[in-house]
């Protein structure tokens, strides 16, 4: 391991910046407070502009080198929390109840800043780099509304990378998946209208309990049956939500889920196969049924020449032992797959100490990977726009 050495100077310091995060999380489009210790550290930085509210609580940092080029690089890091209560017993848990860094963006926001920090301090590269802190990655559409908000007409660039870290891996073990790398993903709402009654009368029901329950068995057959077995997709069930009381029937049941897919036929046909399908449990039972059908994530695309320089601009940090470009896709989703399509990039794991899962309530992000991507984020801009 070869942490840049400055960086390693003032890890204690990028700790004591996650924590105080950690302790406040905010969850997408509320990142008030997050957005403006963002703002307040790139100022005292001395970046060469600070611009805020860009994507509702986004925040961008311009940076230019000491050379003229005219080329740039983005670095991107979300800054959101979960509605998840906090079980991880740490001293900095969560103060706001029912809200909690369970997927560790107050780690990827202090990584950028260490980055942020360096380079300005240095200037050692020969362009512009644009620090770029988007809020609601978690399902809410943040990069989406920074986009269309005209962030890359703003401030074009030429490249971008972005980074997660990742409790199933190794410490320092930095990988990537050239291609599609994560799903994209589609959420639903099904409401089934059907008619209530008295329990003890259920003759006199058109049951939404019954029919949602032989729908969710039907849907499984999107999968099963429908998809080629070599196009990976997944289709989950995630609430199943009807009555409340003993003695009713109700007369409505709302199931929603998720489906997660690597290739745009896919979810052309998952999403034909389902209307289809609600349309025919509809007719047969003699109810309305609903279908909200809607895509939230895009899948994400690695360049592969990006790919290969990111990690090898990694290799420099944890040593090239410890990288590789063989990862498999994973089947969780990340909206900076939608910037991926507007700019060319790549974006890596890092590894980290700790084996509870990510989106748990006593997820620990090991604070020893704070200089680690601060580092990988220098470098691959020092690599590129070599001075």
């Amino acid at each position: 391991m070869s942490v840049i050495p400055r960086i390693e100077t003032f890890a204690d310091e990028l700790t004591e910046i996650r924590h105080d995060l950690h302790a406040h999380p905010e969850l997408g489009f509320e990142e008030t407070r997050t957005a403006g210790i963002v703002a307040e550290k790139l100022r005292a930085y001395g970046l060469d502009e600070v611009h805020e509210g860009i994507g509702g609580t986004g925040v961008v940092g311009v940076l230019r080198g000491n050379g003229g080029g005219n080329r740039c690089i983005g670095l991107r890091a979300d800054m959101d929390a979960l509605p998840i209560t906090e079980a991880s017993g740490v001293a900095y848990a969560s103060t706001n109840e029912g809200k909690m860094h369970a997927c560790g963006h107050d780690g990827h926001t202090t990584m950028l800043l260490g980055a942020a920090r360096y380079l300005a301090e240095t200037r050692n590269f020969d362009g512009t780099v644009i620090f770029i802190f988007q809020p609601a990655e978690e399902g809410l559409g943040g990069a989406r509304r920074m986009i269309s908000e005209g962030l890359f007409e703003r401030f074009p660039c030429d490249e971008l990378y972005g980074m997660h870290n990742d409790p199933n891996a190794d410490p320092g073990v930095v990988s990537i998946a050239p291609g599609p790398a994560m799903a994209g993903a589609s959420f639903f709402d099904i409401t089934i209208k059907g008619t209530g009654s008295h329990a003890a009368m259920p003759h006199q029901s058109r049951d939404p309990i019954v029919i949602g329950a032989q729908l969710v068995q039907q849907l499984q057959t999107v999968v099963s049956r429908n998809t080629p077995p070599l196009k990976p997709v997944v289709l989950s069930i995630t609430t199943f939500n009807a009555g409340s009381a003993y003695n009713v029937v109700p007369d409505r049941t709302v199931i929603t889920g998720t489906i997660r897919y690597f290739h745009d036929d896919v979810i052309t046909m998952a999403e034909a196969r389902m209307r289809a399908l609600c349309a025919g449990v509809a007719a047969g039972f003699g109810v309305e049924i609903d279908v909200d059908l809607r895509n939230v994530f895009d899948v994400l695309q690695n360049d592969q020449d990006l790919s290969e320089a990111y990690i090898e601009a990694a290799g420099d940090i944890v040593g090239a032992e410890n990288t590789t470009l063989d990862a498999d896709p994973a089947t969780g989703s990340e909206d900076f797959a939608d910037m991926l399509k507007v700019v060319p990039g790549a974006y890596c794991r890092v590894g980290h100490a700790g084996n509870v899962p990510l989106h748990n309530p006593g997820f620990v992000l090991d604070d020893a990977i704070l200089p680690v991507g601060a580092s990988i984020y220098a470098r691959i801009v020092e690599k590129r726009l070599e001075d």
